[in-house]
């Protein structure tokens, strides 16, 4: 049988649909793991604050947690000549993302670091959920990468969430994005196509099935 995905539009900040198919995840023993992904700068932060404050609000408790926050070092990216890649999948600690997410899983307290884009450093123990928080809401761009190590999280989800968003739009938002960080209109404008496209065009040529597919338009509608 061929796998066919829930395929929506994007169109509200907490998409009425979205929300219901969250709640409808039937409390138990552990955690609800919900997984958002998509490419760089396709809307998948806002989108996961967005359900996270929905979710809380209709009285189920969710916590909305960040994949960045395993980014590797920028020491250690230069000591394997990565620097220029950070973002890249070989950039993150994967093995110990998919640890937290195990521990996520199984339900309790569970402390995990953050990424601090100012500073531009992972900071360990920055954040936690709490023993009566039912559903992580996560996000990250290779919750669904059809390659390993990443793959081995495809198990752990019991919602994952793909945005669908055009590279035009993907290709303004990321060359924006350095230029909110100060970057040249030239500087940006590598940085975007000589790394974060690259990287985008990598997980949407390798994007394990999602039970739904969240589609933009062209004109770059976001959550």
């Amino acid at each position: 049988m061929t796998y066919k995905p829930t395929t929506m539009t994007n169109t509200t900040p907490a998409n009425d649909a979205l929300v219901k198919r969250i709640l409808s995840l039937p409390k138990s023993e552990g955690r609800r793991l919900v997984a958002i992904a998509g490419a760089p700068a396709s809307g998948k932060s806002l989108l996961a604050a967005s359900l996270t404050e929905a979710v809380n609000r209709a009285g189920r408790t969710a916590r909305n947690i960040p994949m960045d926050g395993f980014h590797l070092d920028n020491r250690l990216l230069d000591i394997r000549g990565l620097r220029a890649r950070k973002g890249a999948p070989e950039t993150f600690d994967a093995e110990g993302f998919i640890a937290l997410a195990h521990r996520l899983k199984g339900g309790g307290d569970v402390v995990y670091p953050l990424f601090d884009r100012e500073l531009d450093i992972a900071i360990a123990g920055a954040a936690t959920i709490e023993a009566d928080c039912d559903i992580a809401i996560i996000e990250g761009n290779y919750l669904l990468l059809d390659e390993d190590p990443w793959r081995a999280l495809l198990p752990l989800w019991d919602l994952s969430i793909w945005l669908e968003t055009p590279e035009a739009v993907l290709r303004e938002r990321c060359i924006q994005r350095w230029l909110d960080h100060d970057h040249t209109p030239e500087a940006a404008v590598t940085r975007a196509e000589g790394n974060d496209l690259v990287n985008a065009n990598r997980v949407t040529n390798a994007v394990l099935p999602a039970d739904i597919v969240l589609c933009h338009d062209i004109s770059g509608q976001t959550a």
